[in-house]
């Protein structure tokens, strides 16, 4: 059979293949594969599955050197989440993915439909969520544009998930101008299954059912996958049609029945319609399964009247799924989703013949022989070379910039550090988002360095985590992906959890320009450097490319979402100091380094300096001597040094308990040689600030895993506030001013126009 056009279609033309996002020679590519014009329904199947967004066919070979295989890793890339075992017969399903582009243009349905997109990812593997996460980037406060960003893109996230009943427990928010017309929206979730529960998306069964399950199929979304991999520009807002818009109620009826009819047996694979749709979910299932498909348009059930092939196979409508079910039990599927209220329509078949075939009745309007519509996709392997400019910021010598006259007063300095948009709290942001829904919530958001969940029915926990700092990444990509693998474990081991696995969101400019394809290439070596070292696997993640504007590229941010299991749930730890009296002990040393950090971005507006080095043995030592110390028992309190240095470390650990604040005296004096800026406002890797339940027993933990341990104070009473000497200087602050500082920063700011005198970070040399 050979598909031949609609009557009304339009030409195809070498105008029309370009509106398309298609090159010439790709073009080509598919004539060849065809052997003859494909229709306007194929050039529209392959602009979706060839596009950036679905075919990864600029980064695919260099996210094949990450490692990817464990002994508790059940399900790595390439299926909607990964999978990890943690015992008892129970595994961890989980991913996160982008969705910038939509938020960018309509930030409230971009991002609730990303949260919805993400939960089906984990669903459709048979794990029921349990927590969402979301890792957020916006530019500069003084936009107001900016501030109506925050505000949909929280609230979409806040709405999604509240009303289907999923906590939103964690994540990680930072602004920099380098974001003002690209904000990134990454989420993540988290589920839970019982590891014989586990289905995966591949099609098999000749004479199989193909089903359409959930909502109704509309008009939008169309295009969604193409214009995600094309950079934003002034023209952006005009593609407003292409983001779908969402349903929470409809998507936890989904949820339920999906779960159901996994649990029924009915069925074989359950795929999500996310990216490119009906197109992308019933063509990838084929090509798992070595497997032919033939879809009809007509049976796929649409709520708006006249929709074409073209429409139905790349529409994005939400809370949508396709299933291959057992033949013969097509009406147990309908029946299952009947009483979830749900469609569940027959709209295809499983073949034995190799072709992805789409028929409209009787017309065939698409057809690509055997699995090659994804495998035959164009690789590609751009010129990598770093940028001029970024090696002559990354060899500014930052110690030579002058301290403002302010800065006699250090504690000056620390309270518009802790007034900074990316440190200050994000309580104005977590608040609005149900974070104990369903009760597993243990340590949620603003309590840890990461979030914990119960496992029910077992004595242990989950931390989950979301971490990048992109400035970091930018300077010096390697360094900033070993940073952002190794932070985001510090995070979840701070709880007392063992990092397992990480999913990532890879959120990079257009890989076509040599600086950024060097970025992407450095970045992940160094992240898959880390993770080896670490013992942290990639599971999966997502690649969201073209992330700029005629202004220029994101930094680049490699989004790690870490997952980590507690042994005991018991234990779990969070970063307030719980009392006076208690020892401060620093794991890990102080260094001179001051480049890449939030004071010389903040305070003096400079984007500049080497990141700090990460030596990923001593990131190892570390992580394996504070878990064994907190599951000891010998931890009160533990948080991880990083934005701010120790100073704003010391601060949080102070006023993160809101009703009741702990003060500190603390001496640095060991590292009095160190410039004092370093000192207190450095971001040397591999610290944490612990207090000690058992003094001794930590230290002798810490010595085990040759990890420095330094007793640097110890905790006081709120009136005596926060008080660090160290390199010749003394900082004094009460905790009235730092939690004022602190804690309504980032209300303050999207309520008016940041003051003019707070500096935007300079990206030039």
């Amino acid at each position: 059979m050979t598909a031949t056009p609609r009557q009304g279609d339009p030409v195809i033309s070498p105008a029309l293949v370009a509106e398309h996002g298609l090159t010439p020679a790709e073009f080509d590519k598919l004539v060849a594969m065809l052997g003859r014009q494909p229709t306007f329904t194929e050039l529209g199947i392959i602009s979706a599955l060839w596009s950036e967004h679905c075919s990864y066919k600029h980064s695919r070979a260099v996210l094949r050197t990450l490692p990817t295989e464990a002994p508790w890793v059940l399900q790595g890339p390439g299926e909607n989440a990964g999978v990890i075992s943690i015992g008892d017969g129970l595994a961890v399903a989980f991913k996160i993915e982008s969705h910038n582009h939509p938020s960018a243009i309509e930030p409230y349905q971009g991002a609730a439909t990303g949260v919805g997109g993400i939960l089906r990812d984990v669903f459709t593997m048979g794990a029921r969520p349990i927590a969402m996460l979301n890792s957020l980037r916006f530019g500069s406060l003084e936009s107001p544009r900016v501030r109506y960003l925050v505000g949909g893109v929280v609230k979409g996230i806040g709405d999604y998930g509240n009303c289907i009943g999923v906590p939103t427990v964690a994540g990680d928010i930072m602004f920099d101008a380098a974001y003002d017309g690209n904000p990134l929206v990454n989420a993540m979730c988290v589920g839970i299954l019982r590891e014989e529960d586990l289905i995966r998306a591949k099609a098999e069964g000749v004479g199989n059912p193909v089903i359409a399950v959930g909502a109704r199929t509309g008009r939008d979304g169309i295009h969604g996958a193409s214009f995600a991999s094309e950079d934003l520009s002034h023209d952006s807002d005009a593609k407003r049609p292409r983001v779908q818009v969402g349903d929470p109620f409809t998507e936890k009826l989904l949820l339920e029945a999906t779960l159901e009819m996994i649990a029924s047996g009915n069925v074989v694979a359950v795929q999500d319609m996310g990216a490119a749709g009906l197109t992308s979910s019933s063509a990838e299932m084929a090509e798992r399964g070595d497997v032919g498909v033939v879809i009809d348009t007509l049976k796929v059930p649409v709520r708006e009247q006249g929709m074409t092939p073209y429409e139905i196979l790349l529409s994005e409508s939400q809370e949508r799924m396709l299933v291959v079910a057992h033949k013969g039990r097509e009406e147990a599927v309908r029946a299952i989703l009947a009483k979830w209220d749900l469609h569940a329509e027959v709209i295809g078949e499983v073949i034995a013949e190799p072709v992805y075939r789409v028929v409209e009745g009787d017309h065939v309007v698409a057809e690509f022989p055997g699995t090659r519509l994804v495998t035959d996709c164009p690789m590609y392997t751009p010129e990598a070379k770093e940028g001029a400019a970024v090696i002559a910021l990354r060899a500014r010598d930052v110690h030579a910039i002058p301290p403002k006259a302010e800065e006699r007063d250090l504690a000056w300095t620390l309270t518009r550090l802790l007034s900074s948009p990316t440190i200050a709290s994000k309580q104005w942001v977590y608040r609005q988002y149900d974070s104990t829904v369903r009760t597993s919530t243990v340590l949620g958001p603003g309590a840890a360095d990461a979030a914990v969940l119960r496992i029910r029915g077992t004595t242990r926990g989950l931390a989950v985590k979301t971490d990048c700092n992109g400035r970091y990444v930018y300077l010096e990509p390697r360094v900033g992906g070993r940073i952002a693998v190794a932070e985001a474990a510090r995070n979840v081991a701070c709880t007392g959890a063992r990092p397992r696995a990480i999913t990532n969101c890879l959120n990079f400019g257009n890989p076509k320009k040599p600086d950024v394809f060097w970025q992407f290439k450095e970045a992940v070596g160094g992240m898959g450097e880390a993770c080896v070292a670490l013992d942290t696997p990639v599971t999966g993640g997502n690649v969201s490319l073209y992330n700029e504007n005629p202004h220029g590229a994101i930094y680049p941010t490699p989004t790690i979402g870490m997952v980590g299991v507690l042994d005991d749930v018991a234990h779990a730890t969070g970063m307030a100091f719980k009392a006076a009296g208690h020892p401060i002990v620093l794991l890990g040393e102080p260094t001179a380094e001051l480049g890449a950090s939030e004071y010389l971005s903040w305070i003096h507006g400079v984007v500049a300096g080497a990141p700090p080095a990460c030596d990923l043995t001593r990131e190892r030592a570390l992580i394996d001597a504070i878990v064994e110390a907190i599951q000891g028992g010998y931890v009160n309190s533990a948080h991880d040094c990083s934005e701010g240095g120790i100073a704003v470390a010391l601060s949080e650990c102070c006023i993160a308990d809101t009703l009741a604040p702990i003060g500190a005296t603390v001496s640095l004096s060991p590292w009095d040689a160190l410039p004092d800026r370093a000192l207190f406002f450095g971001e040397a890797q591999g610290r944490i600030i612990a207090t000690a339940s058992d003094l001794p027993a930590l230290l002798a933990v810490a010595a085990k895993h040759g990890v420095p341990a330094q007793v640097i104070g110890s905790t006081s009473p709120a009136a005596s506030g926060l008080v660090i000497t160290g390199a010749g200087r003394e900082l004094r602050a009460s905790l009235e001013e730092l939690a004022y500082a602190y804690h309504g920063a980032l209300e303050r700011a999207l309520s008016r126009a940041v003051s003019s005198e707070l500096p935007v970070a300079e990206v030039t040399a």
